[in-house]
């Protein structure tokens, strides 16, 4: 085997009360990255398709993570690259992720000794620091595992696959706006009361739960943010609005895709996330706000060889 190529699938992360911490899988978008095996060391990006990015590799979140890898195994030998994005830049929706998600899964391939799940994604994790300034998983883990994955630990690394409810349908709206997440970053509080951390561990764990046993009413109880969103949604056009809107039209749980500016529904079932999608497009349309909107089941599939 000479040549592969690889899709990884965009993916939501936080999920309001899983900061850094919880992530799930789209279904139908993603990026693609063919890799090449070649004798020369390091990791080469031939062509970038979809999107201005550096091609130089230590400055590429795909390149960053399969040096991370190469390096690791001491590998005499190298991958030329070309990346096809499918997700937009700067979206939310884990465009970062993908390519770096990819790229390990890819080289993986390659190996006498397969690494796990779990140890690519700690690759990965290397490349996400190029985007966000500081390593976290929670959009590489659902890029390389599918599903919802949950990382109870980052020392040691740890990573969880959570079962996803058979019926759980997810609403994306994309605002044409770009937000850097190092800046989204910069924009939380480094403290934070007692309560709010309670309330917060305890919608995550009954989130958890609500997926763990396919409870939807627990699960729409367990979808609030009460660390994060109030300190980024300024950044997002009519999010108090749009909350409102797709909460009264049946979704279970409103919010922020990783740093924005994408927002995430929940929904139990295509018609209640086709609902959620229409008027929240309606609401936008109405304000002159371009858009660009995605339904999908919560993909339990991640990265995945194609032909």
């Amino acid at each position: 085997m000479k040549e592969i190529r690889v899709f990884s699938p965009a993916t939501v992360a936080n999920v309001n009360c899983g900061f850094d911490l919880l992530g799930f899988a789209l279904e139908g978008i993603g990026d693609e990255i063919l890799l090449r095996k070649v004798p020369q060391q390091g990791i080469k990006i031939v062509r970038i398709e979809g999107a201005e990015l550096p091609l130089e590799a230590s400055k590429n979140v795909a390149g960053v993570a399969g040096m991370a890898l190469l390096e690791h195994i001491k590998a005499d030998y190298g991958f030329e690259i070309e990346i096809k994005k499918g997700i937009p830049l700067g979206s939310g929706i884990g465009g970062s992720a993908a390519s770096a998600a990819a790229v390990v899964f890819g080289i993986n391939q390659f190996l006498e000794t397969p690494f796990s799940l779990q140890e690519l994604a700690y690759f990965g994790m290397k490349g996400e620091a190029v985007a966000s300034g500081n390593e976290h998983a929670d959009n590489v883990a659902p890029a390389i595992f599918g599903g919802f994955t949950l990382i109870p630990s980052y020392n040691p690394f740890t990573i969880v696959s959570i079962p996803v409810p058979a019926n759980l349908y997810v609403t994306i709206i994309h605002p044409h706006i770009e937000i850097k997440t190092k800046e989204a970053r910069q924009l939380l509080p480094k403290n934070i009361t007692l309560q709010d951390s309670i309330t917060q561990s305890g919608n995550l764990a009954g989130l958890v739960a609500a997926l763990y046993t396919s409870d939807y009413k627990l699960l729409q109880n367990s979808l609030h943010d009460v660390l994060v969103e109030p300190h980024r949604k300024a950044l997002l056009p009519l999010f108090d609005t749009a909350k409102e809107i797709a909460l009264t039209n049946s979704a279970l749980g409103f919010g922020i895709s990783g740093s924005g500016p994408s927002m995430f529904s929940l929904c139990n079932g295509k018609a209640s996330a086709e609902k959620v999608e229409k008027a929240l497009s309606t609401l936008y349309k109405e304000q002159h706000i371009t858009i660009d909107s995605h339904i999908s089941k919560v993909s339990t599939v991640g990265s995945k060889i194609i032909p």
